[in-house]
């Protein structure tokens, strides 16, 4: 077999990338390769949901920007064969609550955001206590809410990139990339673990929280590790007003869900490793107190439901690693190291992949500085307050 891209991972990632270099004018040949066809242990599907445009960077800015639109107008858009292609998209907002410590902090990325066209807008104490009742605010300064976000059914989306990737002409293959086979400075080889070998002239990494592993095929080392979270469902029986989602510098982080909501407290001291184990106590014992705290009527709740996903945790900086191994292998490619971000910029990260592969350098949104040679430099390119 041959093909001009070959994509590891089927993902929301890899199935964006494959689509975006199928609709392009100059569309290539693509492969996506994905060893788990159930999608069981994925971490697209374990995924919040949430969509937002409240960064730092104003290159995860521009990728909110088109990405939050794009999935507005998934349904018709990414339809196949007249079949919408519905992704439940919530547009009920994102809130950032902060502490006097912090308002500083708050206020500079606001003005950021407002400078790249981000509709956010500025809540003092009384004004987040008049529009969010049921929220204790004694300890918090201010809050900024960008009432265009939201969030949406990160399974549908996955599905419905897939589909309509593979109606265009992308072929997936359910298989597992055991070998890369480099000669030159290039790849040339994609060896499948059924045997199959895929010769190609392009390799995208695209594999998530095992992209490490990939790149170790090809002696790259990357600072890209898998952190287990937990995704919580969790019911109220007291009464709250509509909530946006919500997050806050303690990494408190949940948005409403069906009759109840959805979301936790990761923990950035996590060990990392494939580690899907669920610890049972670790609602009662961390979320369900900030939840408390924050909301009094949280008082009365039972968490329903956990599940483990995992993030492809960047530890240089937490941001992707986007493009070719400059100085190594330059036709691998990495698109990986999200660390929470990937689903929310699926779309924009897609394009700018395409147009590096396909136009020889971005076209729309300029992701340099996610380049791989800041992790040759040893020099991050962090988000700064709530991420």
């Amino acid at each position: 077999m041959h093909y001009d891209v070959v994509i590891i991972g089927g993902g929301a990632i890899g199935a964006s990338v494959a689509y975006f270099l199928r609709r392009h004018p100059r569309a290539c040949s693509v492969a996506v390769v994905e060893r788990d066809k159930s999608y069981q242990q994925a971490s697209t599907p374990r995924a919040s949901g949430g969509v937002r445009r409240l960064f730092a960077l104003p290159e995860n800015i521009a990728l909110s920007n088109f990405s939050i639109p794009f999935y507005e107008r998934f349904e018709t858009e990414m339809a196949v064969d007249g079949e919408p292609a519905r992704i439940d998209f919530r547009k009920n907002g994102y809130l950032f609550i902060v502490a006097a410590a912090d308002v500083g902090m708050l206020e500079k990325n606001l003005r950021v955001q407002q400078d790249n066209g981000v509709n956010a807008v500025w809540l003092d104490r009384d004004g987040l206590k008049s529009k969010f009742p049921s929220m204790n605010v004694a300890d918090l300064a201010a809050a900024v809410y960008s009432p265009d976000d939201g969030w949406l059914d990160p399974y549908s989306v996955l599905r419905g990139l897939r589909r309509k990737a593979a109606s265009s002409g992308a072929t997936f293959i359910d298989d597992e990339v055991v070998g890369l086979e480099a000669e030159r400075g290039r790849v040339r080889n994609v060896t499948l673990k059924s045997g199959a070998v895929i010769t190609t002239d392009l390799v995208v990494n695209a594999a998530g929280a095992w992209a490490k592993q990939i790149s170790a095929m090809v002696d790259m080392r990357v600072p890209i590790e898998p952190m287990r979270r937990y995704e919580h469902y969790f019911e109220c029986e007291a009464a709250i007003e509509p909530l946006p989602y919500l997050k806050d510098t303690q990494r408190l982080a949940f948005r409403p869900e069906g009759k109840g909501y959805s979301g936790g407290v990761p923990d950035t001291n996590e060990p990392r490793g494939f580690n899907f184990e669920v610890q049972h106590d670790y609602f009662e014992t961390v979320v369900w107190p900030a939840l408390a705290h924050r909301f009094p009527a949280f008082e009365r709740t039972k968490e329903k439901n956990v599940m483990a996903g995992l993030y492809d945790q960047n530890e240089l900086d937490g941001n992707v690693i986007i493009g070719p191994w400059t100085g190594g292998i330059e036709n691998f490619y990495m698109l990986a190291g999200f660390s929470g971000h990937g689903l929310m910029h699926a779309p924009g990260c897609g394009r700018a992949m395409a147009e590096l592969i396909l136009d020889g350098g971005y076209r729309t949104i300029d992701l340099g500085r996610f380049g791989w040679q800041r992790v040759v430099d040893n020099a991050p390119y962090r988000e700064t307050g709530i991420i």
